[in-house]
């Protein structure tokens, strides 16, 4: 069984940086894509930013290029949202998903595993 433990949220002005981390056990890291959403009250869940397996591919949600870049370490098991330039509408809860087949996907009913979400607050 694959889990995801997401870390780095919290409470942060706007044009300011945070830096999201999720750490994959318990299955093969390095074979599969992941993947950040969020969602916000009362939102659809959406894509944030997707890496294949390797990195080679990345993917962004369009409100996000530009500000946000997604990377991994496969050597760590752990994946990474660099997010900068935070505004206000980027206040969600962010989750990880991992996604066996190693491609990336904007659809979040593709991905296979999910982390417990860490919350990202965007608030003068």
């Amino acid at each position: 069984q694959v889990q995801l433990v997401e870390s780095g949220g919290g409470l942060v002005q706007p044009g300011g940086s945070l830096r999201l981390s999720c750490a994959a056990s318990g299955g093969t890291f390095s074979r599969y894509a992941m993947g950040w959403f969020r969602q916000a009250p009362g939102k659809a869940r959406e894509l944030v930013a997707a890496i294949s397996w390797n990195g080679g591919d990345t993917l962004y949600g369009d409100s996000v290029k530009g500000r946000f870049t997604i990377s991994r370490d496969n050597a760590k098991n752990t994946v990474y949202l660099q997010m900068n330039s935070l505004k206000l509408e980027d206040t969600a809860g962010y989750y990880c998903a991992a996604r066996i087949d190693g491609r990336v996907s904007d659809w979040d009913k593709t991905y296979d595993y999910w982390g417990q979400g860490t919350q990202v607050t965007v608030s003068s």
